[in-house]
């Protein structure tokens, strides 16, 4: 049986999600508009995947990708660019599954944890490519900023879902 995608009616709360989490993301950060659009990144969903996009046991893959700024010559340097790449079936089976879960506040949690992803390789404080070790490292600070960022947020359900990833920024964040 193929994959369910978002439905226009989920797609529309795909856009008010990524709002959401720019806007707080953004405040939590203290960015501006400029500084934002030095993040570059886009969102695709399901019906937009390649099959290197698709992944089981995640709501989100973020993929890196780079392209040649001011075309193709030698001197042209290589911008960075990140795709925020939902598993729309992972994340409406998990709704579908537990009751306490709802779709707005899940893909809020969802794009501010893959942002601070984003600004955290953009600005040179983790590197996209590490170790398996690094890589539970850098989960649970990013899980433990995501908490940070959306903590006060006022969104229903949105508290279940935080509480369900407390395990994950469970760190002593000076040895992480």
């Amino acid at each position: 049986m193929p994959h369910p995608p978002f439905k226009d009616e989920q797609i529309l709360m795909v856009s008010d999600a990524l709002d959401i989490a720019e806007h707080q993301t953004g405040d939590y950060y203290k960015f501006s508009s400029g500084q934002w659009r030095r993040h570059r990144y886009d969102v695709k969903t399901l019906s937009q995947l390649t099959a290197d996009e698709l992944a089981q046991g995640v709501f989100a893959l973020l993929k890196k990708r780079s392209k040649r700024a001011g075309g193709s010559t030698p001197r042209s340097r290589s911008l960075d660019f990140y795709l925020i790449c939902l598993q729309d079936h992972q994340i409406l089976r998990a709704v579908k599954r537990d009751r306490d879960l709802a779709l707005l506040p899940l893909l809020v949690y969802v794009f501010t944890h893959e942002l601070v992803h984003i600004v955290r390789f953009c600005n040179f404080l983790q590197r996209f490519e590490v170790s398996t070790k690094d890589r539970e490292k850098e989960e649970k600070i990013v899980h433990a900023t995501t908490y940070e960022i959306l903590k006060d947020l006022s969104l229903p359900k949105l508290d279940y879902i935080l509480d369900s990833y407390q395990t994950h920024r469970v760190c002593d964040m000076i040895s992480c």
